[in-house]
């Protein structure tokens, strides 16, 4: 009954006879038991279960003989019908729209007029399932219309418009310096020192684009992509727009070399006329612009705010001691020559002026002992830093106490005023005749300082004052760096440092020119401290058939510029057609 006919269980009987769970043995013993009249000890034998739990299994059985051994049957539940998807319901209405030739963008822009979103990429994957080939490239044309960025135009002089009209502008500071621009000869002035122009950009109105940068202290040319939509920046600079970002920045490679001195020599005569008095006295200083590429003929100089050498331009500044601006800049100086460019200076300034400078003040580092011989020679007053060396410093500390004296410095305000000195007259190597050497101590430094100068007779405490003040071109190289951001330059060619060192020049006698307007304490003030009192502000422009006026809000400083009689500018404007200028206030 559970064997084929060699007695073996077969695998049709394994199956029952076999369970593999406990529930299904427990079916299969009952049942043959109660169904085949199986015994109950064999039934127990061959289901693994002792006589006393098989006759315990077959009562709780007895007892309850619903107890169910296989699962309920499960009904699957009737589910409601889903709603076809997005893309399914907007096949036939994308299809259509594909066959008017519009594009996947398209396609969404009408959608979404109508109320339904669908991506692009759903958009083609319904209308690559339909066989649709991509559309190829249209022009701007052939394109429907949408919403996008709104191109700007190309800068062009022929298209500079002076229309009645009014408008707010950002750069209404600019305007400020537009009185000394509109009296100078600068459009001469670029022209003839051979920068280039064209029909479109005359040099004139490219230079006054790259100045408005600099007069807002914008660090690099591409910001200019910032302001191309400003009516005011585009009237400050003569064009219909104000150029971009790729013209700005490519215009300096056009610029010839020998323009630049030119053009230094140029504006410096300018200022000149437009009411900046020349000092006496100059402070000397060079500056290194690090250079951060690779594989540049750049020369390593040492970088003092960074206390190291590294590549970099050498820029030779030297600054009007008493009117505080820039009177000369030469960029990518070389070492081989960097200890003669005081002598270039002292060249330059007797060709603009007609006499040479009464005196230089500047460190030790700048030029050689023979170079001070040179100076002396040529009658140019001289102070600067004599190198401590441990002979030096061995020979001051066995000079005898008697030989130092005490003296006080009034002409400056700071911590130690009366500092001890050593005045004496020696000899240096390349250098003829006597030159005096003050050693000075008790100024707040471990070791003494030495001055030297050719200045023999002047008193000690004028010449420490002097050279005390030679902090302020350090501050304002500093100034030049921060604000005018003379180290954020496009490139390392020596052409673009140029271009970049002319532009703060003349921007940084701007500044200087408005300062001396102004009057009282910002004579002195840093260029950053002008800027955010009175030249960073927005204005109203008003232009009419003879003038342009220039209306400014309240603000806190305005009475500076009232006192200074802004409000009675009334100048014309060359590159306006002739219309004049007038700044109101308030």
């Amino acid at each position: 009954m559970f064997s084929g006919e060699d007695g073996r269980l077969t695998d049709l009987e394994r199956v029952f006879l076999e369970p593999a769970n406990a529930t299904h043995r427990q079916y299969e013993a009952l049942r043959a038991f109660f169904v085949d009249k199986v015994p109950s000890k064999e039934v127990a034998e061959r289901f693994g279960y002792t006589p006393g739990s098989f006759r315990v299994l077959c009562h709780h059985f007895r007892a309850d003989p619903t107890q169910e051994f296989f699962l309920p049957e499960r009904t699957r539940p009737r589910t409601e019908q889903t709603p076809p998807s997005k893309s399914s319901r907007l096949r036939d209405r994308v299809v259509a729209m594909r066959k008017q030739n519009l594009s996947v963008y398209d396609i969404a822009a009408a959608l979404a007029a109508e109320g339904e979103t669908l991506s692009p990429p759903a958009i083609w994957g319904i209308l690559s399932a339909e066989g649709f080939a991509r559309l190829p490239r249209r022009a701007d044309e052939e394109r429907a219309l949408r919403v996008g960025v709104t191109p700007a135009a190309t800068a062009d002089v022929r298209a500079f418009d002076l229309t009645p009209r009014e408008f707010r502008t950002d750069a209404g500071g600019l305007f400020l310096f537009m009185p000394l621009l509109a009296r100078s000869r600068f459009d001469e002035i670029m022209q003839d020192a051979g920068l280039p122009g064209s029909k479109m950009v005359p040099a004139g109105a490219a230079m006054r684009s790259l100045l408005a940068l600099k007069l807002t202290g914008a660090a690099r040319t591409s910001h200019a992509m910032a302001s191309v939509f400003d009516d005011g920046l585009a009237l400050f600079a003569g064009l219909n727009v104000i150029p971009k970002r790729s013209f700005l920045t490519e215009y300096s490679c056009r610029i010839a070399s020998a323009s630049y001195p030119k053009l230094m020599s140029a504006w410096f005569d300018e200022i000149g006329a437009l009411g900046l008095d020349r000092g006496v006295s100059f402070h000397l200083d060079f500056h290194t612009i690090p250079f951060h590429g690779e594989d540049a003929l750049i020369e390593k100089h040492y970088v003092s705010k960074r206390s190291r050498r590294q590549k970099g331009v050498l820029a030779f500044l030297a600054q009007d001691a008493d009117r505080h601006v820039f009177c000369y800049a030469n960029a990518g100086v070389r070492k081989a020559d960097q200890a003669d460019e005081v002598l270039r200076f002292a060249e330059f300034w007797q060709q603009r002026t007609g006499t040479l400078p009464e005196e230089l003040v500047f460190d030790s580092k700048l030029t050689t002992y023979a170079n001070l011989e040179a100076l002396n020679h040529m009658g140019i007053g001289f102070i600067t830093l004599r190198r401590r060396s441990a002979g030096l410093i061995a020979e001051l500390e066995a000079a005898p106490l008697s030989a130092w004296r005490r003296i006080e410095l009034r002409g400056i305000h700071r911590a130690y005023r009366t500092p001890k000195i050593l005045d004496r007259q020696i000899t240096l190597t390349d250098y003829t005749g006597p030159i005096r050497q003050i050693a000075v101590t008790d100024l707040g430094h471990e070791q003494p300082t030495l001055l030297l100068t050719n200045q023999l007779r002047r008193g000690a405490a004028g010449l420490i004052e002097t050279y005390a003040k030679r902090m302020l071109i350090e501050n304002s190289i500093s100034d030049g760096v921060d604000f005018f951001h003379m180290d954020a330059l496009s490139s390392v060619v020596a052409m673009k440092v140029n271009c970049d060192l002319q532009l703060t020049l003349i921007a940084s006698s701007l500044y200087r020119l408005f300062a001396a307007q102004i009057g009282g304490a910002y004579t002195t003030a840093e260029s950053r401290h002008i800027w955010r009192d009175f030249i960073d502000t927005s204005a109203r422009v008003t232009i009419t058939d003879d003038t342009v006026e220039v209306r400014f809000g309240k603000r806190a400083h305005n009475p500076y510029l009232l006192d200074a009689g802004f409000a009675e500018t009334d100048v014309p404007v060359p590159w306006w057609a002739g219309r004049r200028l007038r700044l109101a206030f308030g």
